[in-house]
């Protein structure tokens, strides 16, 4: 007997969990003498703590250093100290980790071995601003960039300009000693570059392009911004190449994603797997999904019921109004459930990977066939909510919120229509 579909979502969210963690994923990677001097750990990121305790267990050499996680995602370590800051407006917390980061990586030589833990959120935990830029003025930048929709890629590479460590300027000063990144994914194409604004490898972005996304999004920059891209020269431009790197990607949304969709296929459900590479306006995604749905329900192709559509990838929110409450997962599943209308036989489950969508305490939601009809009995209009972009008090109206608490990994978002 198949189980219920809210078990069958949630347990197909513990599976790509599962995969996505570092466990077992370095010890291939690692070199099989140690260096003449120190090894050296360093990271940023949502897994950075949980990469750390990994490595330890592995790593058969004395180690040292430090990694910085977001708030409540640390875990405990015997070599490796855990700092924990804010995102994803970074905090001085994290300005002084990332300093002290960057004084590491300076401090080594010749002879010692870095390894770099990278993951995503780092771009906003490793915050260390350029010279004549502040904290304050990295955070006006980022909040503004939250807001617009800019997917990613394009933050990212005003994050790399505006950096004295990110885009490759870590590795930069850790020369000579050489450098190997270990790095779970959690961008779209799995760039180094892009994930935690590639620290440690070299950035193919320039300050032109900086200027393109500026104005595309149409971002105030505060003076002191401003005035440093009026004036830099090639000089200041983020490394193009490094000669002292060794980087490996031990987890991608990909490998997450194929477990999960053997997991669902062993439950006896007929996966279409749409990739895990979809980005776009979360309503805009919703809309796609819809479409194959009801596509799916009425002819039973390209997949028989009962299906499981899967896909992945990071969708972005432009935010419209004030004070609304969400993040781009409970905003897809907003809209899904509007452009299903009650159709029946069809649930859905859409998370982000790291624990926490958007700001706040959920992972993500569910959407079940009476979605719509449990909320008109409770006088909770899907369509205002929406408008406000406030998905979390929807679902939180409705007790379908999931909380999953952090799970300290992130392979980004995670979506799942299950049609019976």
């Amino acid at each position: 007997m198949m189980r219920q579909p809210k078990e069958i979502l949630n347990q197909l969210l513990r599976v790509v969990l599962h995969a996505a963690m570092p466990e077992g994923k370095m010890e291939h990677f690692l070199p099989k003498t140690p260096p003449k001097g120190k090894t050296i750990v360093l990271g940023a990121g949502k897994a950075a703590a949980s990469m750390a305790a990994e490595l330890e267990r592995v790593y058969p050499f004395p180690i040292e250093g430090m990694v910085i996680t977001r708030y409540d995602h640390g875990v405990p370590t015997k070599h490796i100290k855990v700092i924990e800051a804010s995102h994803p407006i970074p905090d001085s917390k994290g300005q002084e980790a990332a300093k002290s980061l960057y004084e590491y990586a300076k401090s080594a030589t010749a002879d010692d071995l870095v390894i770099f833990l990278a993951s995503g959120g780092a771009s906003a935990l490793m915050s260390l601003p350029c010279e004549g830029i502040s904290l304050e003025d990295k955070k006006v930048i980022t909040k503004q960039l939250l807001a617009c929709g800019a997917p990613i890629d394009e933050m990212n590479v005003v994050r790399k300009h505006l950096s004295a460590i990110k885009g490759g300027r870590l590795a930069q000063a850790a020369a000579p000693a050489k450098v190997i990144t270990f790095a779970i994914s959690d961008v779209v194409g799995d760039d180094l570059s892009v994930i935690g604004s590639g620290a440690t490898v070299p950035d193919p972005s320039t300050f032109a392009d900086v200027r393109r996304i500026l104005k595309k999004y149409k971002i105030q920059l505060p003076e002191a911004a401003a005035n440093l891209l009026a004036t830099v020269t090639e000089k200041d431009e983020t490394p193009k190449a490094l000669s002292n790197i060794e980087s490996h990607l031990i987890v991608t949304p990909y490998e997450a994603f194929k477990a999960t969709e053997k997991a669902a296929e062993e439950m006896g459900l007929n996966v279409l797997f749409l990739g895990d590479s979809i980005t776009g306006e979360a309503r805009h995604v919703a809309a796609m999904h819809a479409g194959i749905v009801r596509h799916i329900k009425q002819n039973n192709e390209p997949i028989a019921k009962p299906a499981l559509l899967l896909s992945g990838g990071e969708t972005t929110v432009t935010i419209n109004s004030e004070g609304g409450r969400g993040g781009r997962n409970t905003e897809f599943l907003l809209s899904l459930a509007i452009e299903l209308n009650g159709l029946d036989n069809v649930y859905a489950i859409a998370c982000d990977t790291d624990g926490i969508d958007g700001s706040e305490d959920n992972a993500g939601a569910i959407i079940t066939p009476d979605t719509l009809t449990r909320a008109d009995q409770q006088g909770v209009s899907a369509a205002q909510y929406l408008a406000k972009n406030d998905a979390y008090s929807f679902f939180s109206e409705l007790g379908d919120l999931v909380i999953t608490t952090p799970s300290r990994t992130n392979i980004n978002d995670f979506r799942a229509i299950l049609i019976l």
